[in-house]
């Protein structure tokens, strides 16, 4: 039997090599290109029942949300996830500065400081920001709606302890909606606020509560 030339074999290993590259980027890409599914049934990521200002204010970014309680303290207050999910970051964003309890005033830091990122399915995602410390949560790790991510503080780059929180939808980031209704949080020129009331009371909500009309 006849052996194969040296170069045949390289080629043939360097085809294969670069199939199974193919391959592993496409199921990372494709997805990326479907449309996002239907959005799912985010409530406000705060204990059932408790009434939140819901603020922003110039320059803040379009569509983001600041969370602060209408009653008592924010810093420590729990932080829940709005939607079932999987986590896709838990840590530090940017540097956490040096803003604690005992130290309301102290230097900011950088970005959203400790952070939680969850990946909801079908292209949508939640971000929550400014977390008094490490995240309770780690990546990879499933968590269902009412599941506490952290605890309210002011790290990163943060003036007043508070929860900053982010809806996207795929590449974008969209208005944040709870219980089914928009926020009416969306343009960031000017400075300004609504009330709403936590209805996050199941913590363990099914898969079959987890998609919302679009």
């Amino acid at each position: 039997m006849t052996a194969r030339p040296r170069t045949w074999v390289r080629r043939s290993t360097v085809l294969a090599i670069l199939g199974v590259g193919l391959i592993a980027a496409a199921t990372i890409i494709v997805p990326m290109l479907l449309p996002p599914g239907p959005r799912p049934a985010f409530q406000l990521p705060v204990p059932c029942g408790e009434t939140w200002t819901l603020g922003t204010y110039p320059g803040h970014g379009d569509n983001d949300v600041d969370l602060f309680p209408d009653k008592g303290e924010a810093w420590g207050r729990p932080v829940l996830a709005s939607a079932p999910g999987t986590v896709t970051d838990a840590g530090i964003n940017g540097t956490l500065g040096g803003r604690t309890p005992d130290n309301p005033d102290g230097p900011r830091g950088r970005g959203g400081g400790y952070w939680v990122r969850i990946d909801h399915g079908r292209r949508w995602e939640t971000q929550y920001l400014h977390m008094l410390e490490p995240p309770l949560v780690r990546e990879g790790q499933h968590v269902r709606r009412g599941e506490q991510l952290g605890r309210v503080g002011s790290t990163g780059d943060s003036g007043a302890p508070h929860l900053h929180y982010e809806q996207h939808r795929g590449f974008e980031k969209v208005e944040t909606y709870f219980d089914g209704a928009p926020s009416g949080i969306t343009r960031d020129d000017r400075e300004y606020s609504v009330s709403r009331q936590s209805n996050n009371c199941d913590a363990g909500a099914s898969k079959t509560d987890q998609h919302a009309p679009a």
